[in-house]
């Protein structure tokens, strides 16, 4: 009998260690299930960003880089310039970003590439200037990639941090100087109204005149078009680039 006795209480015992513990897991999983912190949910997270099929690990978007050999003399020219311009610093993102799509195209990567030297180097705005006017374009556009390259850029080319703060986070512009907050002002009419208020685009133009104020707004545009383009294409971040834009998608 001692020994009877003694077996049924080991049986009982073992049965309820094992209903505790098929609990205790029921329990955890259906924490995991409602989004409750977990390695396997943070893995998911990580997984939730991986990159698309159809991208190239060359190019980070949806073409491989362009074949040197196959560009005519005008494209194999472009080719090289963006290449000397990835060693000098000169290209922000080289042949992972618009300057190695549109080589697919030598003529349109040409003209591109005139209009945009023209506007970042030699244009009446100043580096300054111009990247507020891309940083506005990426913000108002929700463009990840862009505002991953100009933003370094910008701050290197002497924006104020408070500044690239307001536009990313679409504050107010109270406080800034008018001749900031009004090419904040604008760009932010133009997108999101497809215009610009006759009492903003006076101020603009007062205080940049025409010439400025052209080559601010085509600043813009010109990078509206990149958006448009690396959009298409699908362009990624370059691995391990930090995506410093607060989007919600």
């Amino acid at each position: 009998m001692p020994k009877l006795l003694i077996a049924l209480l080991f049986v009982l015992v073992i049965g309820i260690v094992a209903t505790v513990a098929y609990a205790a897991g029921a329990q955890r999983n259906a924490a995991v299930g409602n989004g409750a912190p977990s390695s396997q949910s943070a893995t998911s997270a990580g997984q939730a960003t991986r990159v698309p099929a159809d991208i190239d690990p060359g190019s980070r978007n949806r073409l491989p880089v362009v074949n040197r050999a196959t560009l005519d003399a005008t494209g194999q020219a472009l080719y090289d310039k963006n290449a000397d311009d990835v060693r000098t610093g000169r290209s922000l993102a080289g042949f992972q970003g618009p300057n190695g799509i549109v080589l697919y195209s030598p003529a349109i990567a040409e003209h591109d590439l005139k209009k945009n030297d023209y506007l970042r180097f030699d244009s009446r705005l100043g580096r300054r200037v111009y990247e507020i006017c891309v940083l506005v374009t990426a913000r108002e556009m929700d463009h990840q990639f862009e505002w991953a390259a100009h933003e370094p850029a910008a701050l290197k080319a002497g924006v104020e941090p408070a500044i690239v703060d307001i536009v990313k986070h679409r504050r107010a512009t109270t406080g800034l100087a008018r001749k900031d907050a009004v090419l904040i002002e604008l760009g932010r009419e133009v997108f999101a109204r497809r215009s610009a208020s006759s009492a903003v685009f006076a101020e603009a133009l007062k205080l940049y005149g025409p010439q400025a104020l052209v080559e601010a707004v085509s600043t813009m545009g010109q990078y509206a078009n990149i958006a448009l383009l690396l959009n298409a294409f699908d362009q990624q971040l370059a691995p391990g680039q930090q995506a410093l834009l607060p989007v919600s998608h």
